[in-house]
Protein backbone atom coordinates (compact mmCIF):
# COMPACT_ATOMS: atom_id res chain seq x y z
CA UNK A 1 0.00 0.00 0.00
CA UNK A 2 1.38 3.42 -0.94
CA UNK A 3 1.56 6.50 1.24
CA UNK A 4 -1.70 8.35 1.83
CA UNK A 5 -2.47 11.94 2.73
CA UNK A 6 -4.42 10.77 5.77
CA UNK A 7 -4.48 7.64 7.93
CA UNK A 8 -6.22 6.83 11.21
CA UNK A 9 -3.07 7.48 13.25
CA UNK A 10 -3.01 11.07 12.02
CA UNK A 11 -5.90 11.86 14.38
CA UNK A 12 -3.76 10.96 17.39
CA UNK A 13 -0.89 13.03 16.09
CA UNK A 14 -3.23 15.92 15.28
CA UNK A 15 -4.57 16.06 18.85
CA UNK A 16 -1.03 16.29 20.21
CA UNK A 17 0.45 18.74 17.71
CA UNK A 18 -2.65 20.95 17.55
CA UNK A 19 -2.86 21.08 21.33
CA UNK A 20 0.81 22.07 21.49
CA UNK A 21 0.26 24.86 18.97
CA UNK A 22 -2.97 25.95 20.65
CA UNK A 23 -1.22 26.36 23.99
CA UNK A 24 1.41 28.53 22.30
CA UNK A 25 -1.35 30.66 20.79
CA UNK A 26 -3.05 31.01 24.18
CA UNK A 27 0.27 32.13 25.67
CA UNK A 28 0.70 34.65 22.84
CA UNK A 29 -2.84 35.91 23.42
CA UNK A 30 -2.17 36.44 27.14
CA UNK A 31 1.25 38.03 26.72
CA UNK A 32 0.14 40.36 23.94
CA UNK A 33 -2.96 41.56 25.77
CA UNK A 34 -1.81 41.72 29.39
CA UNK A 35 1.96 42.35 29.11
CA UNK A 36 2.25 44.36 25.89
CA UNK A 37 -1.19 45.99 25.89
CA UNK A 38 -2.17 45.06 22.32
CA UNK A 39 -5.78 45.88 21.51
CA UNK A 40 -8.07 43.43 19.72
CA UNK A 41 -7.60 45.04 16.30
CA UNK A 42 -3.84 44.59 16.52
CA UNK A 43 -3.84 41.13 18.07
CA UNK A 44 -6.71 39.55 16.13
CA UNK A 45 -6.42 41.65 13.00
CA UNK A 46 -2.65 41.53 12.46
CA UNK A 47 -0.63 39.28 14.79
CA UNK A 48 -2.76 36.14 14.69
CA UNK A 49 -3.46 36.21 10.93
CA UNK A 50 0.31 36.44 10.44
CA UNK A 51 0.79 33.46 12.74
CA UNK A 52 -1.89 31.59 10.78
CA UNK A 53 -0.04 32.15 7.51
CA UNK A 54 3.28 30.97 8.91
CA UNK A 55 1.82 27.82 10.51
CA UNK A 56 -0.20 26.97 7.41
CA UNK A 57 2.63 27.53 4.93
CA UNK A 58 5.09 25.48 6.98
CA UNK A 59 2.76 22.56 7.63
CA UNK A 60 1.76 22.33 3.98
CA UNK A 61 5.42 22.33 2.94
CA UNK A 62 6.44 19.62 5.40
CA UNK A 63 3.40 17.52 4.45
CA UNK A 64 4.37 17.67 0.78
CA UNK A 65 7.98 16.97 1.71
CA UNK A 66 6.89 13.83 3.58
CA UNK A 67 4.77 12.65 0.67
CA UNK A 68 7.70 13.16 -1.69
CA UNK A 69 9.97 11.10 0.58
CA UNK A 70 7.34 8.36 0.86
CA UNK A 71 6.95 8.11 -2.91
CA UNK A 72 10.70 8.12 -3.51
CA UNK A 73 11.32 5.35 -0.98
CA UNK A 74 8.12 3.39 -1.58
CA UNK A 75 7.34 3.44 2.14
CA UNK A 76 3.99 4.08 3.82
CA UNK A 77 5.33 4.84 7.31
CA UNK A 78 6.92 8.24 6.62
CA UNK A 79 6.01 10.87 9.23
CA UNK A 80 6.06 14.59 8.42
CA UNK A 81 8.21 16.90 10.50
CA UNK A 82 6.21 18.57 13.29
CA UNK A 83 6.16 22.35 13.03
CA UNK A 84 4.74 25.35 14.84
CA UNK A 85 5.37 28.44 16.99
CA UNK A 86 8.80 28.53 18.64
CA UNK A 87 8.20 28.67 22.41
CA UNK A 88 11.57 30.10 23.58
CA UNK A 89 11.42 32.81 20.91
CA UNK A 90 7.96 33.87 22.08
CA UNK A 91 9.26 34.67 25.54
CA UNK A 92 12.58 36.09 24.32
CA UNK A 93 10.91 38.45 21.87
CA UNK A 94 8.18 39.53 24.29
CA UNK A 95 10.38 40.21 27.31
CA UNK A 96 13.69 41.14 25.67
CA UNK A 97 12.54 43.03 22.57
CA UNK A 98 8.92 44.20 22.68
CA UNK A 99 8.46 44.91 26.38
CA UNK A 100 11.47 47.26 26.61
CA UNK A 101 10.08 49.24 23.64
CA UNK A 102 6.62 49.30 25.22
CA UNK A 103 8.11 50.62 28.48
CA UNK A 104 10.28 53.19 26.73
CA UNK A 105 7.58 54.55 24.41
CA UNK A 106 4.33 53.60 26.10
CA UNK A 107 3.11 52.61 22.64
CA UNK A 108 2.01 49.01 21.95
CA UNK A 109 2.27 49.64 18.20
CA UNK A 110 5.94 50.57 18.59
CA UNK A 111 6.44 47.32 20.52
CA UNK A 112 4.72 45.44 17.69
CA UNK A 113 7.01 47.10 15.17
CA UNK A 114 10.04 45.97 17.15
CA UNK A 115 8.63 42.43 17.21
CA UNK A 116 8.09 42.47 13.45
CA UNK A 117 11.73 43.36 12.86
CA UNK A 118 12.87 40.70 15.31
CA UNK A 119 10.72 38.07 13.61
CA UNK A 120 11.76 39.02 10.09
CA UNK A 121 15.42 39.17 11.15
CA UNK A 122 15.18 35.75 12.77
CA UNK A 123 13.64 34.35 9.58
CA UNK A 124 16.47 35.74 7.49
CA UNK A 125 19.03 34.22 9.84
CA UNK A 126 17.21 30.88 9.81
CA UNK A 127 17.10 30.93 6.01
CA UNK A 128 20.77 31.87 5.70
CA UNK A 129 21.66 29.36 8.38
CA UNK A 130 20.37 26.57 6.18
CA UNK A 131 23.51 27.03 4.09
CA UNK A 132 25.98 27.02 7.03
CA UNK A 133 24.19 24.72 9.48
CA UNK A 134 26.78 21.96 9.24
CA UNK A 135 29.58 24.46 9.93
CA UNK A 136 27.73 25.72 13.01
CA UNK A 137 27.26 22.19 14.27
CA UNK A 138 30.98 21.49 13.89
CA UNK A 139 32.32 24.70 15.43
CA UNK A 140 29.91 25.73 18.20
CA UNK A 141 29.89 23.36 21.18
CA UNK A 142 26.53 21.81 21.88
CA UNK A 143 26.85 22.83 25.53
CA UNK A 144 27.10 26.50 24.49
CA UNK A 145 23.95 26.37 22.41
CA UNK A 146 21.81 24.18 24.63
CA UNK A 147 22.77 25.82 27.93
CA UNK A 148 22.01 29.29 26.61
CA UNK A 149 18.61 28.19 25.40
CA UNK A 150 18.11 26.33 28.68
CA UNK A 151 18.79 29.53 30.62
CA UNK A 152 15.86 31.15 28.82
CA UNK A 153 13.70 28.05 29.31
CA UNK A 154 14.50 27.78 33.01
CA UNK A 155 13.75 31.42 33.79
CA UNK A 156 11.51 33.18 31.29
CA UNK A 157 9.40 30.05 30.67
CA UNK A 158 9.60 27.70 33.65
CA UNK A 159 9.89 30.03 36.65
CA UNK A 160 7.14 32.36 35.48
CA UNK A 161 4.74 29.47 34.99
CA UNK A 162 5.86 27.84 38.23
CA UNK A 163 4.84 31.01 40.08
CA UNK A 164 1.55 30.96 38.24
CA UNK A 165 1.09 27.26 39.09
CA UNK A 166 1.28 27.94 42.81
CA UNK A 167 -0.83 31.08 42.52
CA UNK A 168 -3.64 28.72 41.40
CA UNK A 169 -2.37 25.38 42.74
CA UNK A 170 -5.63 23.45 42.45
CA UNK A 171 -5.56 24.04 38.71
CA UNK A 172 -1.83 24.32 38.06
CA UNK A 173 -0.39 21.54 40.21
CA UNK A 174 -3.08 18.99 39.37
CA UNK A 175 -2.64 19.52 35.62
CA UNK A 176 1.14 19.37 36.02
CA UNK A 177 0.64 16.03 37.75
CA UNK A 178 -1.21 14.75 34.69
CA UNK A 179 1.46 16.09 32.35
CA UNK A 180 4.16 14.46 34.50
CA UNK A 181 2.40 11.08 34.34
CA UNK A 182 2.06 11.31 30.56
CA UNK A 183 5.41 12.78 29.52
CA UNK A 184 7.75 11.76 32.32
CA UNK A 185 5.97 8.56 33.39
CA UNK A 186 5.06 7.54 29.80
CA UNK A 187 1.44 6.80 30.81
CA UNK A 188 -0.88 6.08 27.89
CA UNK A 189 -4.64 6.43 28.38
CA UNK A 190 -6.98 3.76 27.08
CA UNK A 191 -8.54 4.50 23.75
CA UNK A 192 -5.50 6.53 22.68
CA UNK A 193 -6.80 9.73 24.31
CA UNK A 194 -3.94 12.27 24.24
CA UNK A 195 -2.63 13.01 27.71
CA UNK A 196 -2.28 16.70 26.96
CA UNK A 197 -5.95 16.84 26.06
CA UNK A 198 -6.86 15.20 29.37
CA UNK A 199 -4.77 17.80 31.23
CA UNK A 200 -6.35 20.76 29.43
CA UNK A 201 -9.94 19.48 29.77
CA UNK A 202 -9.56 18.71 33.47
CA UNK A 203 -7.66 21.96 34.01
CA UNK A 204 -10.43 23.94 32.33
CA UNK A 205 -13.07 22.23 34.48
CA UNK A 206 -11.10 22.98 37.66
CA UNK A 207 -10.54 26.57 36.53
CA UNK A 208 -14.28 27.13 36.11
CA UNK A 209 -15.01 25.54 39.48
CA UNK A 210 -12.38 27.68 41.21
CA UNK A 211 -13.39 30.93 39.54
CA UNK A 212 -10.21 31.22 37.48
CA UNK A 213 -12.34 31.05 34.33
CA UNK A 214 -13.95 32.57 32.41
CA UNK A 215 -11.23 35.14 31.73
CA UNK A 216 -12.64 38.67 31.45
CA UNK A 217 -15.75 39.62 29.56
CA UNK A 218 -17.30 37.43 26.91
CA UNK A 219 -15.54 38.40 23.67
CA UNK A 220 -17.28 39.44 20.50
CA UNK A 221 -18.52 36.75 18.18
CA UNK A 222 -15.86 35.28 15.89
CA UNK A 223 -15.32 37.23 12.69
CA UNK A 224 -13.13 36.69 9.67
CA UNK A 225 -9.74 38.47 9.75
CA UNK A 226 -7.97 37.94 6.45
CA UNK A 227 -4.16 38.13 6.45
CA UNK A 228 -2.80 41.35 4.97
CA UNK A 229 0.89 42.08 4.26
CA UNK A 230 2.23 44.73 6.64
CA UNK A 231 4.97 46.09 4.39
CA UNK A 232 4.22 49.68 5.36
CA UNK A 233 4.57 48.87 9.06
CA UNK A 234 7.82 47.03 8.39
CA UNK A 235 9.24 50.05 6.57
CA UNK A 236 8.21 52.27 9.47
CA UNK A 237 9.69 49.82 11.95
CA UNK A 238 13.00 49.69 10.08
CA UNK A 239 13.20 53.47 10.15
CA UNK A 240 12.83 53.30 13.94
CA UNK A 241 16.15 51.51 14.39
CA UNK A 242 14.73 48.53 16.25
CA UNK A 243 16.61 45.98 14.17
CA UNK A 244 20.04 47.30 15.14
CA UNK A 245 19.08 47.88 18.76
CA UNK A 246 18.04 44.28 19.41
CA UNK A 247 20.61 42.41 17.34
CA UNK A 248 21.95 40.87 20.55
CA UNK A 249 18.66 38.99 20.89
CA UNK A 250 17.69 38.49 17.25
CA UNK A 251 20.96 36.97 16.00
CA UNK A 252 21.47 34.35 18.72
CA UNK A 253 17.82 33.30 18.72
CA UNK A 254 17.94 32.88 14.95
CA UNK A 255 21.04 30.71 15.30
CA UNK A 256 19.37 28.66 18.02
CA UNK A 257 16.43 28.02 15.74
CA UNK A 258 18.80 26.81 13.04
CA UNK A 259 20.71 24.45 15.29
CA UNK A 260 17.58 23.29 17.14
CA UNK A 261 15.88 22.44 13.87
CA UNK A 262 19.04 20.65 12.74
CA UNK A 263 18.95 18.50 15.87
CA UNK A 264 15.30 17.70 15.25
CA UNK A 265 16.18 16.60 11.73
CA UNK A 266 18.76 14.26 13.28
CA UNK A 267 16.05 12.94 15.58
CA UNK A 268 13.74 12.29 12.62
CA UNK A 269 16.54 10.49 10.77
CA UNK A 270 17.14 8.28 13.80
CA UNK A 271 13.44 7.37 13.62
CA UNK A 272 13.84 6.34 9.97
CA UNK A 273 12.86 9.51 8.08
CA UNK A 274 15.83 11.22 6.49
CA UNK A 275 14.94 14.69 5.21
CA UNK A 276 17.24 16.89 3.17
CA UNK A 277 18.86 19.38 5.56
CA UNK A 278 19.16 22.53 3.49
CA UNK A 279 15.64 22.62 2.09
CA UNK A 280 14.10 21.71 5.46
CA UNK A 281 15.90 24.52 7.27
CA UNK A 282 15.31 27.02 4.46
CA UNK A 283 11.57 26.30 4.58
CA UNK A 284 11.65 26.93 8.30
CA UNK A 285 13.21 30.35 7.67
CA UNK A 286 10.66 31.14 4.99
CA UNK A 287 7.84 30.29 7.41
CA UNK A 288 9.21 32.75 9.97
CA UNK A 289 9.63 35.47 7.33
CA UNK A 290 6.04 34.90 6.21
CA UNK A 291 5.00 35.46 9.83
CA UNK A 292 6.78 38.82 9.94
CA UNK A 293 5.54 39.93 6.54
CA UNK A 294 1.92 39.29 7.55
CA UNK A 295 2.08 40.82 11.02
CA UNK A 296 3.19 38.13 13.47
CA UNK A 297 6.09 38.79 15.84
CA UNK A 298 6.74 35.13 16.57
CA UNK A 299 9.10 32.76 14.73
CA UNK A 300 8.17 29.21 13.84
CA UNK A 301 10.35 26.13 13.99
CA UNK A 302 10.61 22.41 13.38
CA UNK A 303 9.44 20.85 16.62
CA UNK A 304 11.10 18.25 18.74
CA UNK A 305 9.18 14.99 19.07
CA UNK A 306 9.04 13.51 15.57
CA UNK A 307 9.70 9.96 16.85
CA UNK A 308 6.85 10.34 19.35
CA UNK A 309 4.31 11.40 16.75
CA UNK A 310 5.50 8.64 14.45
CA UNK A 311 5.13 6.14 17.28
CA UNK A 312 1.51 7.22 17.71
CA UNK A 313 0.85 6.30 14.09
CA UNK A 314 0.90 9.84 12.68
CA UNK A 315 2.10 10.07 9.10
CA UNK A 316 1.36 13.01 6.78
CA UNK A 317 -2.21 14.09 7.48
CA UNK A 318 -1.57 15.28 11.03
CA UNK A 319 0.68 18.02 9.68
CA UNK A 320 -1.54 19.61 7.02
CA UNK A 321 -4.61 19.18 9.22
CA UNK A 322 -2.83 21.04 12.03
CA UNK A 323 -2.02 23.89 9.64
CA UNK A 324 -5.64 24.20 8.53
CA UNK A 325 -7.03 23.97 12.08
CA UNK A 326 -4.64 26.56 13.53
CA UNK A 327 -5.25 28.89 10.58
CA UNK A 328 -9.01 28.60 11.10
CA UNK A 329 -8.69 29.44 14.79
CA UNK A 330 -6.48 32.46 14.09
CA UNK A 331 -8.29 33.84 11.03
CA UNK A 332 -11.77 33.66 12.52
CA UNK A 333 -10.91 35.29 15.85
CA UNK A 334 -11.99 32.10 17.59
CA UNK A 335 -8.88 32.22 19.76
CA UNK A 336 -10.48 35.05 21.76
CA UNK A 337 -13.42 32.83 22.69
CA UNK A 338 -11.09 29.91 23.49
CA UNK A 339 -8.90 32.15 25.67
CA UNK A 340 -12.04 33.33 27.51
CA UNK A 341 -13.20 29.77 28.21
CA UNK A 342 -9.81 28.05 28.59
CA UNK A 343 -7.52 30.07 30.88
CA UNK A 344 -3.80 29.81 30.44
CA UNK A 345 -3.70 28.01 33.81
CA UNK A 346 -5.40 25.03 32.15
CA UNK A 347 -2.61 24.56 29.63
CA UNK A 348 0.40 26.10 31.32
CA UNK A 349 1.56 22.72 32.67
CA UNK A 350 2.46 21.77 29.09
CA UNK A 351 4.53 24.95 28.64
CA UNK A 352 6.18 24.37 32.02
CA UNK A 353 7.02 20.84 30.88
CA UNK A 354 8.56 22.23 27.68
CA UNK A 355 10.77 24.57 29.70
CA UNK A 356 11.88 21.75 32.01
CA UNK A 357 12.68 19.44 29.10
CA UNK A 358 14.73 22.12 27.32
CA UNK A 359 16.71 22.78 30.51
CA UNK A 360 17.22 19.07 31.19
CA UNK A 361 18.33 18.43 27.60
CA UNK A 362 21.25 20.80 28.11
CA UNK A 363 22.73 18.24 30.53
CA UNK A 364 21.50 15.06 28.84
CA UNK A 365 22.74 15.84 25.33
CA UNK A 366 26.32 16.86 26.18
CA UNK A 367 29.30 14.89 27.53
CA UNK A 368 29.27 14.65 31.33
CA UNK A 369 32.57 16.50 31.52
CA UNK A 370 30.89 19.55 29.95
CA UNK A 371 28.34 19.90 32.76
CA UNK A 372 30.19 22.88 34.33
CA UNK A 373 29.96 24.70 30.99
CA UNK A 374 26.21 24.07 30.94
CA UNK A 375 25.85 25.62 34.39
CA UNK A 376 27.91 28.64 33.34
CA UNK A 377 25.72 29.00 30.28
CA UNK A 378 22.63 29.09 32.51
CA UNK A 379 23.83 31.96 34.66
CA UNK A 380 23.56 34.97 32.31
CA UNK A 381 19.96 34.00 31.54
CA UNK A 382 19.20 33.81 35.25
CA UNK A 383 20.78 37.25 35.67
CA UNK A 384 18.72 38.71 32.83
CA UNK A 385 15.54 37.30 34.30
CA UNK A 386 16.54 38.68 37.70
CA UNK A 387 16.99 42.11 36.15
CA UNK A 388 13.52 41.86 34.64
CA UNK A 389 12.05 40.95 38.03
CA UNK A 390 13.89 43.77 39.82
CA UNK A 391 12.75 46.36 37.31
CA UNK A 392 9.19 45.05 37.25
CA UNK A 393 9.01 45.23 41.05
CA UNK A 394 10.39 48.78 41.06
CA UNK A 395 7.88 49.96 38.45
CA UNK A 396 5.03 48.35 40.36
CA UNK A 397 6.13 50.09 43.56
CA UNK A 398 6.45 53.41 41.74
CA UNK A 399 2.96 53.16 40.25
CA UNK A 400 1.50 52.13 43.62
CA UNK A 401 3.18 54.66 45.88
CA UNK A 402 3.61 57.54 43.52
CA UNK A 403 6.82 59.34 42.73
CA UNK A 404 6.26 59.47 38.99
CA UNK A 405 8.85 62.22 38.64
CA UNK A 406 11.66 60.00 39.90
CA UNK A 407 14.26 58.75 37.46
CA UNK A 408 14.88 55.04 37.23
CA UNK A 409 18.57 55.60 37.95
CA UNK A 410 17.63 56.91 41.41
CA UNK A 411 17.24 53.31 42.59
CA UNK A 412 20.89 52.44 41.94
CA UNK A 413 22.17 53.39 45.43
CA UNK A 414 19.40 51.41 47.13
CA UNK A 415 20.12 48.35 44.98
CA UNK A 416 23.83 48.61 45.71
CA UNK A 417 23.12 48.92 49.43
CA UNK A 418 21.09 45.70 49.23
CA UNK A 419 24.14 44.07 47.58
CA UNK A 420 22.29 43.49 44.30
CA UNK A 421 25.16 45.11 42.36
CA UNK A 422 23.03 46.90 39.73
CA UNK A 423 26.02 47.56 37.46
CA UNK A 424 26.70 43.84 37.22
CA UNK A 425 23.05 42.80 36.90
CA UNK A 426 22.24 45.24 34.11
CA UNK A 427 25.58 44.60 32.39
CA UNK A 428 24.79 40.88 32.24
CA UNK A 429 21.24 41.58 31.05
CA UNK A 430 22.35 43.33 27.88
CA UNK A 431 23.36 40.78 25.27
CA UNK A 432 23.08 37.94 27.79
CA UNK A 433 22.49 35.38 25.02
CA UNK A 434 25.86 36.18 23.47
CA UNK A 435 27.46 36.21 26.92
CA UNK A 436 26.09 32.78 27.77
CA UNK A 437 27.25 31.28 24.48
CA UNK A 438 30.75 32.70 24.78
CA UNK A 439 31.31 31.76 28.42
CA UNK A 440 29.96 28.25 27.93
CA UNK A 441 31.92 27.68 24.71
CA UNK A 442 35.13 28.95 26.27
CA UNK A 443 34.57 26.68 29.27
CA UNK A 444 34.11 23.65 27.00
CA UNK A 445 37.36 24.54 25.25
CA UNK A 446 39.19 24.85 28.58
CA UNK A 447 37.79 21.51 29.78
CA UNK A 448 39.00 19.86 26.57
CA UNK A 449 42.41 21.55 26.81
CA UNK A 450 41.87 23.62 23.67
CA UNK A 451 43.20 26.81 25.23
CA UNK A 452 43.69 28.71 21.97
CA UNK A 453 40.05 28.05 21.09
CA UNK A 454 39.03 29.33 24.52
CA UNK A 455 41.08 32.47 23.91
CA UNK A 456 39.38 32.96 20.55
CA UNK A 457 35.95 32.80 22.16
CA UNK A 458 36.98 35.35 24.77
CA UNK A 459 38.39 37.52 22.00
CA UNK A 460 34.97 37.40 20.39
CA UNK A 461 33.52 38.58 23.69
CA UNK A 462 35.93 41.51 23.68
CA UNK A 463 34.82 42.53 20.19
CA UNK A 464 31.10 42.25 20.96
CA UNK A 465 31.56 44.24 24.16
CA UNK A 466 33.58 46.90 22.36
CA UNK A 467 30.77 47.52 19.84
CA UNK A 468 28.03 47.35 22.47
CA UNK A 469 26.32 44.05 21.67
CA UNK A 470 27.24 42.79 25.14
CA UNK A 471 27.38 44.49 28.55
CA UNK A 472 26.87 48.03 27.23
CA UNK A 473 23.89 49.74 28.87
CA UNK A 474 22.59 53.09 29.95
CA UNK A 475 19.84 54.38 32.21
CA UNK A 476 16.60 55.59 30.70
CA UNK A 477 13.79 57.34 32.63
CA UNK A 478 11.97 54.03 33.26
CA UNK A 479 14.39 51.25 32.31
CA UNK A 480 17.89 50.35 31.20
CA UNK A 481 18.71 50.02 27.51
CA UNK A 482 21.38 48.60 25.23
CA UNK A 483 23.98 51.19 24.22
CA UNK A 484 25.60 50.53 20.86
CA UNK A 485 28.72 52.27 19.62
CA UNK A 486 32.51 52.05 19.54
CA UNK A 487 34.11 51.37 22.92
CA UNK A 488 30.62 51.04 24.38
CA UNK A 489 31.62 48.70 27.25
CA UNK A 490 35.36 49.39 27.70
CA UNK A 491 35.82 47.57 31.01
CA UNK A 492 34.11 44.43 29.77
CA UNK A 493 36.03 44.51 26.48
CA UNK A 494 39.32 44.84 28.35
CA UNK A 495 38.36 42.05 30.73
CA UNK A 496 37.59 39.64 27.89
CA UNK A 497 40.83 40.58 26.10
CA UNK A 498 42.91 40.02 29.24
CA UNK A 499 41.19 36.70 29.88
CA UNK A 500 41.98 35.67 26.31
CA UNK A 501 45.62 36.52 27.03
CA UNK A 502 45.46 34.40 30.20
CA UNK A 503 44.21 31.43 28.18
CA UNK A 504 47.02 31.89 25.69
CA UNK A 505 49.96 32.62 27.98
CA UNK A 506 49.48 30.73 31.25
CA UNK A 507 49.27 27.24 29.69
CA UNK A 508 52.84 27.83 28.46
CA UNK A 509 53.98 28.06 32.09
CA UNK A 510 52.71 24.67 33.18
CA UNK A 511 51.52 21.25 32.08
CA UNK A 512 48.00 19.86 31.94
CA UNK A 513 47.29 17.14 34.49
CA UNK A 514 45.46 13.96 33.48
CA UNK A 515 41.73 14.05 34.31
CA UNK A 516 42.10 11.78 37.34
CA UNK A 517 44.59 14.13 39.02
CA UNK A 518 42.25 17.08 38.96
CA UNK A 519 39.10 15.18 39.92
CA UNK A 520 37.27 15.72 43.21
Amino acid sequence: MGARWFVRGDLDGLFGLALDNLVQLLVIDALCRFVLGFDDSLLYGRVLPGAAMSILVGNIYYSRQAMKLARETGRDDVCALPYGINTPSVFAFVFLVMLPVKIATGDPVAAWHAGLIACLGSGLIEFGGAFVADWLRRNVPRAALLSTLAGIALTFISLGFLFRTFASPVVGLVTFGIVSLVYFGRLRFKGGIPGGLVAVVLGTALAWMRGVAPVGDLPAAPALHLPVPVVGDLVEALSGGYGLLYLSVIVPMGLFNVVGSLQNLDSAEAAGDRYETRSSLAANGVGTMVAGLFGSCFPTTIYIGHPGWKGLGARIGYSWLDGILMAAICLTGSLGLIAWAVPIEAGMAIVLWIGIVIAAQAFQAVPRAHAPAVVIGFLPGVAAWGALVIKGALRSAQSTWGGEGAQFSDVAPALAQAELFPEGVFSLEQGFIFTAMILAAATVAVIEGHFKTAAAWMGGGAVLSFVGLMHAWTWTPADTALQLGWNAAPDAALAYALTAAVFLVLPMLGTRAPPSEGAH
